[in-house]
């Protein structure tokens, strides 16, 4: 992994303190808002959950708020160092991991939750395929892919300039079909818009079109690999 784990290690570090700020008010009545409401009408509670990319812990809090056992993850220290003084509590735990190797069993989880995480990996599908290893066959992933509109996609551009970037932005379709090709079935998803786009104009338009106005898109995913990974 060598320099992507270190510049993205740094990277969130630096950005701990700030997003720490924001990130309540982003769970509660902003740009994900909806993530839980959603997963847990497909995850049975008292299930056990990865949350991958945790940041500060908010959400990872938020499921605990909702009768789940939870382990929150996060490539940055200074992240986790924060989010383990959020709450004290036996069934929410947190630890410094990078999703691409992930320190956990085959099958440990139920489901897994990992918002605005996979971009920022040195390879998505290597990432996702990690995520279906730790997760049990017909368990539950819910993943939030920045979409077209979202302003750190930025983070990006420079590949155009043949920069490094540690931000492998992609189309919500095209994780789609990634998923696809990798063991997952697209159970359900939803589109995070801004504020001016209205819902009247969404009504008629095909899935690939609304994701074209989001933010973000929520894919709620069921691993159908069957096989146990050793």
């Amino acid at each position: 992994m060598g320099d992507w784990h270190e510049q993205a290690q740094q990277l969130w570090g630096q950005k701990a303190s700030d997003w720490n700020e924001s990130s309540q008010n982003m769970w509660e009545e902003g740009s994900r808002k909806t993530i839980i409401p959603f997963f847990k009408k497909y995850m049975t509670k008292g299930s056990y959950i990865a949350d991958i990319g945790c940041g500060d812990g908010y959400g990872s809090f938020k499921l605990l708020k909702e009768n789940y056992k939870v382990v929150g993850m996060d490539i940055s220290r200074e992240m986790i160092e924060i989010a383990n003084k959020r709450c004290e509590d036996e069934q929410l735990t947190f630890i410094q991991a990078d999703a691409i190797k992930l320190p956990f069993a085959n099958q440990t989880f139920d489901g897994v939750m990992s918002i605005n995480c996979i971009e920022w990996t040195e390879n998505p599908r290597k990432t996702l395929l990690e995520f279906q290893r730790v997760l049990k066959p017909n368990g539950m992933l819910c993943i939030g892919i920045l979409g077209p509109t979202a302003h750190p996609r930025q983070h990006s551009f420079a590949r155009l300039y043949d920069e490094k970037v540690i931000c492998n932005t992609m189309m919500p379709w095209e994780f789609s079909r990634l998923a696809q090709e990798s063991d997952w079935e697209v159970l359900d998803g939803h589109g995070v818009y801004k504020k001016g786009v209205k819902e009247e104009l969404l009504k008629d338009l095909s899935s690939e079109l609304k994701q074209s106005l989001t933010f973000m898109w929520v894919f709620l995913l069921v691993n159908k690999n069957q096989q146990k990974k050793d």
